[in-house]
Parts: structure tokens; C-alpha cells; sequence
């Protein structure tokens, strides 16, 4: 959904020149009984009127091309919650005709959906890395075009066209609400000079209200600003809560636009395309025959970004992070975890996700209650180890309740007991040339036989970063990560990676595997950096 498309309609009447003025009261001196009336401002707005380039680049902003990728990525994990648990039933609104078997193991990945790449870059199932890199590199542009926008409102009288400024506006709305539900349609300013009160109110709130609520309930769902600042989620009624709402905005956006298309070919399609295109008030094909050029570049930029999905996934991978872990890096990475949740608030059910190990050694573990299991720690460190559970407990301990992140979307609260890694780097004393811990684990990757992630030696060294053993005060599960898993509370959940084998310290992920950071990272292009 492109919000530059959005704004630069609310400014489109801004852009005819001076000798329409005597026009605008002609057409707006109506009764107010039918939802408008002509604007006290226009006068005001006659230095804008008289210069109409200066509102050029917001109109051509009408055709930058933005994918729904909000629905992709409700599709990778498709209900949604008011409560911050997500506990199979509990959804206010699922998209999915399954419900979640309670005789096998069901992971979160199994409930994942298709979805059309009609609707969402890049479509189909488990594709939600691409689909991010597509929503980090757009988001930027979202915003830039909202902050662009309202500075001009604000340093113009621009404002008076959509801030309601009267009680009466509701009643002038409703009115041309009824006429709407009637489909009739109402006594109608010229688009070009003047809204109707249900206009204006539409478009107030999808500029001053929605949008917002779109940047500040997409920031709610970060790991490291909701694991630091708690009271941010609850701001929203929680994670899931937040999470809601930014899925009600989108639905919010597509409504608008449909209505506003609508609206556009029902009243006038030739014209409004002018006003749109050229920002002149005449019946010309001109505005039309370029719009429909443009439509047509929409449409294909759409094409080429499902190609690049599927051909470029790399090359849109590495522009992903160079456009967003520089942020990253100052802003919510250095973000220490603080949260603080009580043992009731633990979650009844705790979503699980990857396949349980199918090595032989493991199982043989597994069934000895892990007793023979040596964690082997090598690499660039001066003391190298092979650690049993007995001698991790010895190390130190901690435990602590917090809130898991996945990039699906789901969340789950446990309490978790174990190693803080602080300790065990440590015992093992990296050697200075060390920067990256990678963690090897006993679970196959998709295309590889060892999964595999990475966490740089700063993150590792963060307060409640842990090599967790027990999880909400018993022996960690199998299905969770026995023997060891790892907890990194200001990242999303892949990174924590379960069914530990062994730890090596290198100098750069880029030695390791596809070289981009962990088996996600190398095989379905996830982030390498995932704070959000």
C-alpha cells in the first residue's frame, strides 16, 4: 500500500493556477446541509495557488509503487491475538480452516498459509525473509513521504483542507454518509478546489491517525524496544495487541483506497485524472492517457519485484541490510534487555518450531537424559572445553521470564534458567582476533545437514543472554532445545538456536556456511540482525 499515493491525492486542488479562483466559489457556494461548503482558507492558499510546481512532487508520488507485504507476513503465522500468549484458540480471527491438533506435535512452521503473490511480495509459503527485505527497504519511503507531507502542511495553510476545525463536520459527514449508503451520490464540490466533510474526516484519519498507528505498532513488535521498554507494548494493549492493530490499519488502507478509486472513476474519472496527473481542472485525455502510463509502470514494477524475489534473492538480501542495519546498529542493537515478568503471566502454551533432531548421537543423548552430552567449545579461545550440563551449572547461573519473539509473529512468555554466556566466554578467553560465536546445532538446516547461527561477541556479552537449560523450572524439553538452547532477548527467536552441539569463536560469520550469518540467513535469506 503506497502512501505517497494517499497524500498526494489530498493535495491535488492545491495545484491549478490562480485563474480558477473566481471557479472554486461558483462551485463550493452550496449549503452545508449536504457535507461541505466553500473553504474560509482559499484566499489564504492563493500564494500556493499562483505556484503550482511547488506541489508537483508530491502529484507524481501518486505512482510510486508500494507491495502489501503486512499480509504476507499475517500469512506466515495466521491468527491473530489480543493477548500476548497465543494460545491455539485464543485468536480473534484466524486465517486458516486448520485447527491445531492436540495428538502430535504441531510447530508454528506447519501452520504457516499460502498466500497469492497476486496480493503479496513474494507469496506463496515461508517465503517471510524476501517478504521482510521488501518491508524494510519500502518502510523508509512510507515514512519519508508521511514526514514530507505533514511539514508541508504545517509550513503552508494546506493544513485548514484536512484538520476538521468543527463539531458540525460529523453531522455534515453523516449526512453524506447515508447518501453513500443509498448509493446516491450527494451534491458534489469539484474535487479540484474542496473535500466533503466524510472526505475530509477520511482523510484526516488516514494521514493523522492510521498511518501513525501503522509506524508506531510496527516499532511495538520489536524485540529489542518492547524487551527493553515493556510499557511500549502495553502502550497498546500488548504484542499481539499492537500487532492487531497494525493488520487493521493495512485493512484500513485498502478500504480507503477502494472507496477513493471508486470515487475518482464515479465522479468524474477524466477530470479527477487531471487533477491528479497535471494538477489542471479541465476534461482532457491528457491527464488520463498518462495516468493509465503510469498505472501500467505500477504494474510492472510490481512484476519486477516478484522477479527479483525469485531470481535475486541475494542481491535483495545484501540491500536490505546495507539500507537497514546501519540504523540498526545505533539505534535498537544497543538497546539492553530489561523486562520484567511474573511466574502467572508464563504462557500455557509456548508454540514450537523446527523438527526434532534425527542424528542417532542425539537420540542415544536423549534417551541417557543427556548425562554423556559434552558441550565442545573451539575456535579462536586460549582455554578450548568440553562442557557437561553438570559443568555449565558449575559455571554460574541465572534465570529470568521473558517474552519470545518469533519472526512469524507469534510470542510466548517462559521462564528460562541457565549459563549466562558472559560466563562462559570467560572460561573459554577468546582471543582478540574472535568477534563472532557461532552455534552448531544437533538439528538439520533446510538444504544442509547442521543448522546453524551466529551472534557477534558484543550481543553475546548483553544482559540476559544465556545458554538456557531449564525453561519455566524444569529440564529444558526436547522439543524445545534439550540438551541447550540459546536465549538472545533483543532478537527474533531464529536466532536462539535449540539442540546445541558445539560453539566456535571466528573472526567473521562470513567464513561459515553461505557466509551471510546462519542457515536462514544463507538458505531462505533472513536478516542477520533482526532487532525488529
Amino acid at each position: 500500500m503506497n502512501l505517497a499515493w494517499i497524500l498526494s491525492e489530498t493535495i491535488r486542488q492545491g495545484n491549478f493556477n490562480i485563474h480558477g479562483h473566481h471557479r472554486s466559489s461558483r462551485c463550493l457556494d452550496r449549503s452545508s446541509s449536504h457535507g461541505w461548503k466553500r473553504s474560509d482558507s482559499l484566499n489564504a492558499l492563493s500564494p500556493l495557488l499562483a505556484r503550482p510546481d511547488r506541489l508537483a512532487l508530491l502529484r507524481r508520488s501518486s505512482f510510486v509503487p508500494s507491495r502489501v507485504s503486512e499480509g504476507g507476513d499475517c500469512f506466515q503465522h495466521p491468527r491473530l491475538y489480543l493477548n500476548d500468549d497465543c494460545t491455539p484458540g485464543t485468536e480473534w480471527i484466524r486465517f486458516t480452516p486448520l485447527r491445531v491438533p492436540t495428538d502430535r506435535i504441531w510447530t508454528a512452521k506447519q501452520d504457516g498459509r499460502y498466500i497469492s503473490p497476486l496480493v503479496a511480495t513474494p507469496g506463496y509459503r515461508h517465503t517471510v525473509g524476501v517478504a521482510r527485505s521488501w518491508h524494510f527497504i519500502t518502510v523508509y519511503g512510507f515514512v519519508l513521504t508521511g514526514v514530507f507531507f505533514v511539514i508541508g502542511l504545517l509550513t503552508t495553510d494546506q493544513w485548514r483542507r484536512l484538520v476538521p476545525t468543527s463539531p458540525d463536520i460529523f453531522v455534515q459527514a453523516w449526512n453524506t454518509f447515508v447518501h453513500y449508503a443509498n448509493l446516491q451520490l450527494p451534491p458534489e464540490p469539484n474535487g479540484f478546489y474542496g473535500y466533503n466533510a466524510l472526505q475530509q474526516l477520511a482523510y484526516f484519519a488516514t494521514i493523522f491517525i492510521m498511518a501513525p498507528f501503522s509506524i508506531l505498532t510496527g516499532m511495538a513488535m520489536s524485540p529489542a524496544l518492547v524487551n527493553r521498554f515493556p510499557i511500549y507494548a502495553r502502550l497498546f494493549g500488548g504484542r499481539q495487541a499492537a500487532r492487531s492493530i497494525h493488520f487493521l490499519v493495512l485493512v484500513g488502507f485498502i478500504g480507503f483506497t477502494i472507496a477513493h478509486v471508486a470515487l475518482v472513476a464515479l465522479t468524474g474519472f477524466a477530470r479527477s485524472m487531471n487533477h491528479i496527473v497535471l494538477g489542471t481542472d479541465d476534461l482532457g485525455p491528457l491527464g488520463m492517457s498518462l495516468g493509465f502510463v503510469g498505472i501500467a509502470a505500477v504494474v510492472l514494477s510490481w512484476v519486477a519485484a516478484h522477479y527479483v524475489s525469485w531470481v535475486f534473492p541475494r542481491q535483495l538480501q545484501h540491500v536490505q541490510k546495507a539500507v537497514t542495519q546501519p540504523a540498526k546498529l545505533v539505534t535498537l542493537d544497543r538497546l539492553l534487555p530489561s523486562q520484567h515478568y511474573r511466574k502467572d503471566q508464563i504462557s500455557p502454551h509456548f508454540w514450537p518450531n523446527g523438527k526434532l533432531p534425527e542424528r542417532e548421537d542425539w537420540k542415544q543423548l536423549a534417551a541417557g537424559n543427556f548425562e554423556d552430552y559434552r558441550l565442545k567449545v573451539s575456535g579462536l579461545v586460549e582455554n578450548p572445553a568440553e562442557l557437561s550440563l553438570v559443568d555449565l551449572r558449575t559455571l554460574g547461573g541465572e534465570e529470568f521470564i521473558t517474552m519470545h519473539h518469533c519472526i512469524q509473529g507469534w510470542t510466548g512468555i517462559a521462564q528460562w534458567g541457565g549459563l549466562p554466556l558472559k560466563n562462559l566466554i570467560e572460561h573459554v578467553r577468546p582471543e582478540p582476533s574472535a568477534r563472532v560465536i557461532a552455534f552448531y546445532s544437533f538439528g538439520p538446516s533446510l538444504y544442509t545437514a547442521t543448522y546453524y547461527d551466529t551472534q557477534t561477541l558484543e550481543n553475546a556479552l548483553k544482559p540476559e543472554c544465556l545458554l538456557a537449560l531449564e525453561m519455566n523450572g524444569a529440564p529444558l524439553p526436547a522439543i524445545h532445545g534439550a540438551p541447550l538452547r540459546l536465549r538472545v532477548e533483543n532478537q527474533l527467536g531464529y536466532k536462539m538456536v535449540k539442540w546445541i552441539e558445539r560453539i566456535e569463536f571466528v573472526e567473521s560469520e562470513k567464513q561459515l556456511g553461505k557466509g551471510e550469518g546462519g542457515s536462514n540467513e544463507d538458505d531462505e535469506f533472513f536478516d542477520l540482525l533482526p532487532n525488529i
